[in-house]
């Protein structure tokens, strides 16, 4: 019995059921604080302001920069002084003739941001072009890689046109602005190139490459990022072409959905309808059969922009602020086929994994400006994205995957584009090349 009251008495303690508890009304209950006591900060969170876009454009520009000046070989006893490393961290001790094409053009905007004084721009230019003018030439063209250190041909690569179509817009981009003895070491160098010895005389077509085992190989003979090609070897005082072989290359067009159509390039890739222009201000010149490049690069742009902000159920990087796809590294290497429609003749010539580059929307910040610095803001978000050269090469967010590289050429196109969209740096010197004004005109691109 004595068992059987305790367990009621537990229950009842548990429950609170055993007794009704008596009807109290609800007391009111004051702090007080002794004098000298404060209530303590309510938390608050910390919100990092978001980037301004004037910084973001720094950022690039000066990390491009900088990739090309500190990339070079600066060993003064050097057969491959001013060389610059194709890409970074990757390949180490291989230059690309572009890269250097690109870096000599980026010095001039150093100079002009005041990242180095004239006279660092003018001793790197100089010396750099020394080092071209011993190099190993075929009929004035260039190997494409190259050794740092020897000058010397590197991975058995090709003698290439567009490279040294690059490279020689750098030289008289140079040569243009630092005058003086920059300028005649850089008319030296263009005067070299035989331009009509890289031409297939049957089809009126430049070829793509030349390697000394095999012969020529491949032509332009689609529209592409050659269009500096043409103009430079017309402009040639000492090599010049015919107009015909500007006009012979197949001028396909299309479009991406209610866009206009366009001239496009085989794979789609951003890059081809961005490098002639970094250095060449199309803007008011037509040819004869009434093609502005500008306006067809402002279209092929829309197109790319078009293209990433449409469905995409399988991709998680393309949107309106990714966009431009290009050729760059991608997480199974580099990959030359990156593109967009149109392409090819029916659409299936270019390859997509949902890897963006950055410079392929920055290469178009002349076309599409607005559209462009959206995109920038976007990569400045993501810290795997950002390096000690700005921007790394490309990312994909479907596979998780960042770039552990940049390359020169992204670097460059990425830098002279921003440097154009700020003040037209690089069109400004090279558009008063007479060089280059004789080409437009024996073309017959005509201002409007």
């Amino acid at each position: 019995m004595n068992r059987l009251i305790l367990l009621v008495l537990i229950f009842s303690l548990l429950t609170g059921c055993s007794t009704p508890a008596p009807t109290v009304a609800p007391a009111t209950v004051t702090a007080t604080l002794a004098p000298t006591e404060t209530l303590p900060p309510a938390p608050t969170a910390t919100i990092a302001p978001a980037p301004k876009i004037e910084d973001v454009l720094a950022y690039e520009t000066r990390g491009s920069f900088d990739f090309f000046w500190e990339q070079a070989n600066t060993d003064t006893s050097s057969p491959g002084y001013g060389l610059v490393r194709d890409r970074f961290p990757g390949s180490e001790g291989i230059a690309s003739m572009a890269s250097v094409g690109f870096g000599l053009t980026a010095y001039t905007v150093g100079v002009e941001k005041g990242y180095i004084s004239r006279e660092e721009g003018h001793n790197r230019a100089s010396k750099t072009l020394d080092t071209l003018l011993k190099m190993d030439r075929s009929e004035g063209f260039f190997f494409h890689f190259v050794d740092m250190q020897t000058g010397k041909r590197a991975w058995q690569s090709e003698v290439s046109s567009i490279d040294t179509a690059i490279l020689m817009m750098g030289v008289l981009t140079a040569g243009q602005y630092f005058g003086d003895e920059v300028q005649t070491k850089a008319d030296q160098l263009y005067r070299d190139v035989n331009w009509p010895w890289f031409i297939d005389p049957v089809r009126d077509m430049f070829y793509m490459a030349y390697r000394p085992e095999k012969g020529f190989e491949g032509h332009w003979d689609f529209y592409a990022e050659q269009l500096m090609l043409y103009i430079l070897a017309a402009g040639s005082p000492t090599h010049p072409i015919e107009s015909s072989t500007y006009y012979a290359f197949t001028r396909h067009t299309g479009k991406f959905g209610d866009g206009k159509p366009f001239i496009h390039s085989w794979f789609g890739s951003i890059f081809t309808y961005q490098f002639s222009h970094a250095w060449i201000d199309f803007r008011p010149y037509t040819d004869k059969d009434g093609v502005n490049w500008y306006d067809n690069s402002v279209e092929a742009s829309l197109a790319h922009y078009n293209f990433a902000i449409a469905p995409h159920k399988s991709y998680q990087t393309l949107s309106a602020n990714a966009w431009g796809l290009t050729a760059c590294d991608g997480p199974d290497g580099y990959n030359g086929l990156y593109g967009a429609p149109p392409s090819g003749f029916d659409n299936n010539s270019h390859f997509i994994d949902d890897t963006i580059a950055p410079a392929g929307a920055i290469g178009s910040i002349i076309f599409l400006p607005q559209e462009a610095q959206q995109a920038m803001l976007n990569y400045y978000s993501y810290d795997k994205l950002k390096g000690r050269y700005g921007f790394m090469d490309a990312y994909n967010l479907s596979k998780n995957w960042f770039d552990s590289d940049v390359i020169g050429i992204d670097k460059g196109i990425s830098l002279l584009m921003l440097a154009n969209h700020e003040n037209e740096t690089i069109h400004k010197i090279v558009m008063q090349n007479q060089y280059i004004l004789t080409g437009l005109e024996r073309l017959q691109l005509i201002k409007k």
